[in-house]
C-alpha cells in the first residue's frame, strides 16, 4: 500500500482508495526495513537476518534459501531476540523442529546444515543485552548444542551495583550455563560480549571462510557506550548474519524524517510533517497509528501492546466525545513511547483526508477487481486454508503444514 513491494501476487492499493472508502484508518504497519552496519556491506557472506527471518517462515517475498550445506560457523552481529531466535533454528535439530509449523522445504535445507558453531556478538555486555530471558533459556535449553561458558571475569563485573530482576535472571542463566556441559555436544553457540565487527574480508581462493575483524569495547563509565579498547581479534567464518534493529520505510505516506517514522501528538494521531501553508504541520483528521509505526522500532512486546490500547482509546474518545472512553487501563504516560512525539504540541490546523460518509458495503473498487481475479482472499476461504493446513499437519504429526500462495491457490480452485 502507498509503495512497491517485491511480493509478486499482491495488490496495489493507493492511499486515496482507502480514504475515500473509509471513515478511520489506523497505520500498524511496523518498521520493516532492516539496519544495516556501515562496515559489513551486503555480500554472499553477509546477510540480514531479517532475509533468514523471512526464509524460514516462508514469507510471501521467497528470500532465497542460505547455502547451509557449506557454512561451518555463523557470525551474529547484535544480541537481540531476533539473533537468539535465528541461532535456535540454526542450531536445533530438524526431527525436533517438524512437529512444529516448520514448512518442509526449509526443513530439507536445515536437514543439510553443516553449522557447527554460532557465535552472537554484542558490543556491550550482559546487562545491556536486549535479549529476554525466555528466548535465553530456549537457547540454554537446546537438545543437542552447548554454550560455552561466558568469561568469569565479565560476569563477576558485571555483578557489581543494582540490577533489574531481569538482569538478574539472565546473569544465574549466564552463571549456569546451558543444559548439555560444553564439550559434550558435536554443536555449540556463544555469547561474545564487548565486540563490534570493524570489517569483512571475503574468503580467500579455495577456502569458504571470511574473516570478521572485531574490535573490542568497554563501557564508558560517563555515558555507557560501548568504546573501541584499541584491541581487535579476527575470527573465520562462513556466514554473517546482522541483527541490528528496524527502521521505517522512508517512502512511508506521511513519513517524517526528522523523527525516523511517522510523527504523532500524543494519543497516536498522525501528523503531515509539512503540507500546511508555508510548509506547516497539519493535523489528519481520524487517522492514527500505532506501535512502530508510531514510536520506530523500540521496546518490547508488552509496550507496543499498550501503546496499541491508548491508541484504541483515542479512536473511541475521538467518536464518542464525552467522558472518557477506555477499552482498558491504561497508563497516561503509556500512550506513547517516542518522545520526539511527545514533546510536539498539536499542529493548529487540521486537514481531511477521509470520506465522513461512505457506503458501508461498498469496498474500493480495486479490492473488487481482486475479488474477480482471486488475488484477494475472503475470510471465508481464508479459514477454508486454516483448516486444511492443520489436516495435512495432523496426517504427519504435526501442529500444522503451512501452505505457499501457490499451493493456497490451487486448494482455492484459483488457476
Amino acid at each position: 500500500m502507498g509503495s512497491l513491494t517485491p511480493i509478486p501476487h499482491t495488490m496495489q492499493l493507493p492511499l486515496s482508495s482507502i480514504f475515500s472508502n473509509y471513515t478511520h484508518v489506523v497505520f500498524a504497519t511496523g518498521c520493516t526495513l532492516p539496519t544495516m552496519h556501515p562496515s559489513l556491506p551486503l555480500s554472499p557472506y553477509c546477510v540480514p537476518a531479517l532475509s533468514l527471518v523471512h526464509w524460514y517462515t516462508q514469507y510471501p517475498a521467497a528470500p532465497p534459501p542460505p547455502s547451509l550445506e557449506h557454512t561451518t560457523h555463523v557470525s551474529l552481529i547484535g544480541n537481540g531476540n531476533v539473533s537468539l531466535d535465528v541461532a535456535r533454528m540454526l542450531l536445533t535439530p530438524p526431527e525436533v523442529l517438524e512437529k512444529y509449523d516448520v514448512p518442509r522445504p526449509v526443513l530439507d535445507v536445515l536437514s543439510r546444515s553443516k553449522v557447527k558453531h554460532v557465535s552472537i556478538f554484542g558490543r556491550r555486555g550482559p546487562l545491556e543485552a536486549a535479549f529476554t530471558t525466555k528466548e535465553l533459556r530456549e537457547l540454554i535449553n537446546l537438545p543437542n548444542s552447548a554454550m560455552v561458558p561466558v568469561p568469569q571475569s565479565i560476569l563477576d563485573e558485571t555483578a557489581v551495583g543494582e540490577t533489574t530482576r531481569q538482569q538478574g535472571r539472565i546473569l544465574q542463566l549466564l552463571r549456569k550455563g546451558s543444559k548439555n556441559p560444553f564439550g559434550t555436544t558435536e554443536k555449540t553457540w556463544s555469547l561474545d560480549f564487548f565486540r563490534a565487527p570493524t570489517r569483512l574480508e571475503a574468503p580467500l581462493p579455495g577456502s569458504n571462510l571470511a574473516k570478521l575483524t572485531l574490535a573490542h569495547t568497554a563501557l564508558n563509565a560517563d555515558h555507557g557506550k560501548a568504546m573501541p579498547t584499541g584491541e581487535t581479534s579476527v575470527i573465520d567464518t562462513s556466514l554473517v548474519i546482522t541483527s541490528l534493529g528496524f527502521r521505517a520505510e522512508p517512502q512511508a505516506p506521511f513519513y517524517d524524517s526528522t523523527v525516523g517514522h511517522l510523527r504523532t501528538t500524543p494519543g497516536g494521531r498522525v501528523v503531515d510533517p509539512g503540507d500546511g501553508e508555508g510548509g506547516a504541520a497539519l493535523n489528519l483528521k481520524n487517522i492514527y497509528a500505532s506501535g512502530w509505526a508510531a514510536t520506530g522500532a523500540k521496546g518490547v512486546l508488552a509496550a507496543t501492546m499498550m501503546n496499541a490500547y491508548a491508541v484504541a482509546d483515542t479512536i473511541l474518545s475521538d467518536w464518542l466525545p464525552g467522558p472518557d472512553v477506555h477499552t482498558t487501563p491504561v497508563p497516561t504516560d503509556a500512550v506513547t513511547t517516542d518522545k520526539a512525539s511527545d514533546s510536539t504540541p498539536p499542529p493548529k490546523d487540521t486537514k481531511v483526508l477521509l470520506n465522513p460518509t461512505p457506503h458501508p458495503e461498498d469496498p474500493p473498487v480495486e479490492v473488487v477487481q481482486g475479488l474477480r481475479e482471486g488475488v484477494v482472499t475472503e475470510y471465508g476461504d481464508w479459514k477454508r486454508v486454516d483448516a486444511e493446513e492443520v489436516r495435512r499437519g495432523a496426517e504427519i504429526g504435526k501442529e500444522r503444514e503451512r501452505m505457499g500462495w501457490e499451493d493456497a491457490r490451487l486448494f482455492l480452485g484459483r488457476q
